[in-house]
Parts: C-alpha cells; structure tokens; sequence
C-alpha cells in the first residue's frame, strides 16, 4: 500500500499550473489556490477542479454551482499566498482587480486566462471533491509568464527572457 506521505512527495515533482478558483451566489464569495485543474475535453468546453472537503469554503462552492478558474500568471505569487492563507474572503479579495463574465463568479482581471463555469457534476473522492465544470465563457489576457509549482515552491515560465534563434 502506497502511504499517503509517499504520494505527496511523489506528486511534488508534477509541475502544475497554479490557479484561484472562485464562487459568487446566494453563498457568498469566496476563493482558494488550487493546482488540481485540467483539461476532460473542448466538446462541450470541460474543466476538472478539485477541492478539499474539508475547506471551510467547499460548501458554499457546491451551494452556488458556479466557478471560475483564474490561471495565475508571474506576477501573482502574492495573490496566490493570499488565497491560500487563512485571511476571511472578503480580505482575499482586496488583491487583485476582479470583474464578473457569464455566471458571475470572481474573474480576475489580468489574470492569464480565466474561465467562467458551471459545476455540472460532483463526485467524491477520498477527502476530495471533483467538479466536473462546463466552460460557459473565457477571458484570456496578453501575459506570457506563467506561475507554476514544482517540488514545493513557485517557479515561472513562459517567454521573459527567452533567447531568440535566428
């Protein structure tokens, strides 16, 4: 049996994407910084998230049946801190400039990319849920540097600093 130590540490070396995920609704708003976001298919637009049952936000989540996935670039380390911290909602979201897309949900506004969803489907697994999230709109920004996380701690990508062959 693989102990859960060992996944984690196994895990750290899949470098991620970070994001915020954010709701809005009859529950509040409310956000958190997640890596467990991808791709399940472009027909119709489909994304996967996953969330900690035991996050103090995950109800209201599955209460207001909407989210955005704000994929963070360079530049947001702070925010990411932030919406992964212990601060109140309505604190998380003083960082950041934010605007609203189809379902109202939190979309930051220079975000790299930000998809605005609906949560069709909740599975749980283990001490997780999944959202099966179908994408109802899409901002995208014209940032080039991605913030991703590796081995336990931030690093960036994309074409800062990139050599140019001719």
């Amino acid at each position: 049996m693989i102990e859960a130590t060992d996944f984690r540490n196994a895990m750290s070396s899949l470098t991620t994407a970070v994001n915020v995920i954010t709701t809005q609704g009859p529950s509040g708003c409310h956000g958190f910084t997640a890596s467990a976001v991808c791709s399940v298919t472009d027909t119709p637009p489909t994304l996967l998230v996953c969330m900690n049952q035991a996050s103090r936000s995950h109800a209201h989540f599955i209460e207001n049946k909407i989210l955005s996935v704000n994929v963070l670039g360079a530049q947001h380390e702070p925010i990411s801190n932030t919406f992964a911290s212990k601060l109140c909602s309505e604190e998380r979201f003083k960082q950041g400039a934010w605007t609203k897309l189809v379902t109202g949900a939190p979309i930051l506004e220079d975000a790299l990319v930000s998809f605005d969803c609906e949560i069709e489907q909740i599975q749980r697994v283990g001490t997780h849920s999944v959202f099966i999230c179908r994408v109802v709109a899409i901002k995208q920004s014209e940032h080039e540097e991605s913030l991703v996380y590796f081995k336990r701690g931030y690093h960036q990508i994309g074409r800062a600093g990139q050599v140019e062959f001719a």
